[in-house]
């Protein structure tokens, strides 16, 4: 590539980077992708650093044909483009890594447990700069290994592991697969919810909006391979008129499972902006319940290498408590 000298028309990243393929990515095709987020990078270096292995995706060379996967690590390469409207590199502001410290539930040489704030999502993608993955790692740059154990949504807050090891990532996903992790979220739902326990199960599927948004959706094609069986265990912690604070065990761990669940079953959760009632949430807004009402508040394991007994809590924020307490009165 030949030299310039003015350098405001480079585009470099200096180091490499890391993105995690979220659901809003899942099936794309891997040229497809990086067009879409070097988007002034031109299509022949894009196919360039493809065909050299510089792109890597879980470590490992990829063709053009390659589709992403959900949670895949795509690795890019160091780039130096020439370009009058090259982007530049976006670092974290320091507000936005300010609250990690302080939201520590737990944390040793194998494992950082923290309680995500609603509005966070996980990772970054679907035009967000940084998730919390991105923000942990920027706060500690001397990690070796940090990696998200599982994910949640935006908009729900609660509980999040991040492993520190790969050992330790490892033992945690085999015990996910074999549901010997259990979690907990507290919600509260519209409606008079009057069973004290009720289990659910209900076979979801995803699909998409015209806006090509995912949605997931209640079915009963149990043909179809990908639609996949979902498992709550509901508990009635307090009836509150014409709302209701629920707890959820969870069994099975779908996209939006909670979400879709309570939904289908006519109590969706306050301030769902996906799957609730809009024009409630619209007026619980004016009562600044700004949020979905989910929390992920508990979760009880055995540690993933020392197999010590561990119980994590992640207690309500503020803004959810304010809310409860309102409607207690």
């Amino acid at each position: 590539m030949t030299q310039n000298t003015n350098t405001k028309n480079i585009f470099s990243h200096e180091k490499a980077t890391f993105v995690i393929v979220d659901e809003a990515s899942e099936t794309q095709k891997i040229d497809n992708f990086l067009l879409k987020i070097l988007k002034n990078v031109p299509k022949s270096h894009i196919y360039k650093i493809l065909r050299s292995g510089e792109v890597r995706v879980n470590k490992k060379r990829v063709d053009t044909t390659y589709r992403l996967q959900i949670d895949d690590e795509v690795r890019i390469p160091p780039i130096a483009v020439e370009g009058e409207r090259a982007p530049h590199v976006i670092e974290p502001k320091q507000q936005q890594t300010a609250w990690l410290d302080t939201n520590v539930i737990f944390e040793d040489d194998a494992l950082l447990a923290i309680n995500k704030p609603s509005g966070y999502a996980v990772h970054g993608g679907s035009g967000l700069n940084f998730g919390v993955i991105e923000l942990i790692r920027h706060a500690r740059p001397k990690a070796k290994f940090l990696e998200l154990v599982h994910r949640i949504d935006r908009e729900t807050s609660g509980i999040l592991l991040i492993a520190k090891k790969r050992s330790a990532l490892v033992n945690m996903h085999d015990m996910m697969r074999h549901n010997r992790i259990e979690k907990k979220y507290t919600m509260m739902v519209e409606g008079e919810w009057t069973d004290p326990k009720k289990t659910v199960e209900l076979l979801l599927k995803k699909t998409f909006t015209q806006g090509g948004e995912r949605r997931v959706n209640v079915t009963e094609d149990e043909d179809d391979s990908q639609n996949q069986m979902s498992k709550t265990i509901f508990y009635l912690k307090k009836s509150l008129g014409p709302y209701t604070l629920l707890e959820a065990k969870l069994i099975t761990g779908r996209t939006h499972q909670l979400r879709v669940q309570l939904a289908h079953l006519g109590f969706p959760i306050l301030g769902d902006d996906k799957y609730g009632d809009f024009s409630l949430n619209k007026m619980l807004q004016k009562k600044g319940l700004k949020r979905m009402f989910l929390h992920a508040f508990s979760m009880k394991m055995k540690h993933p290498l020392t197999e010590e007994p561990l119980e994590l809590k992640a207690p309500l924020p503020r803004e959810l408590d304010a809310f409860l307490s309102q409607q207690a009165i």
